[in-house]
């Protein structure tokens, strides 16, 4: 019996043009086929607009514009990962991440995971720590940063409620 198991976390390993996302597999609310979104009048280029989920009006993220890796389009095969809150954005308790195909489900056990830069480290708004895992490297992204951001922009476009 593998008495780490219990320490292990449920992840997934979501592709974006210039990287790849670790998250917690229970931040993932939902993967749903990329549909053309609807723009934001004045948002930055890394705000794609908004898409339909479930009745919201999600806004959509290119990460990879977010951060300043190369430059994300919606390929054939483009997926949108639509991810839950965690900040204390009532009037968006979701928002929606461009993806490179369907997140991959992993396992993370702390033996197998290598931290490359912590917090302390300069990294671009947005990303939280860089890592290794079996040999992929990723970032943990920093989803509070990312819902500030995104909370920002939607309010300094004057379209904060995700109607």
């Amino acid at each position: 019996m593998n008495t780490n198991a219990s320490q292990d976390i449920r992840g997934v390993l979501i592709s974006v043009s210039g990287g790849k996302l670790m998250l917690p597999n229970a931040t993932v609310a939902e993967v749903i086929t990329y549909a053309n979104p609807e723009p934001v009048v004045g948002a930055p280029a890394w705000l794609l607009g908004r898409v339909r989920w479930r009745g919201w009006g999600l806004p959509i993220v290119s990460y990879s514009e977010m951060v300043g890796w190369p430059e994300e389009g919606a390929a054939l095969g483009a997926k949108v990962a639509v991810l839950k809150g965690v900040g204390n954005h009532a009037k968006m308790p979701y928002f929606a991440v461009l993806t490179q195909g369907f997140p991959r489900l992993i396992t993370i056990a702390e033996s197998e995971l290598s931290e490359r830069s912590a917090r302390d480290a300069w990294l671009p708004d947005g990303i939280y720590s860089e890592a290794t895992f079996h040999g992929d490297d990723c970032v943990i992204p920093d989803l509070a940063a990312i819902e500030a951001r995104i909370a920002g922009a939607l309010q300094g476009a004057g379209t904060m409620a995700a109607a």
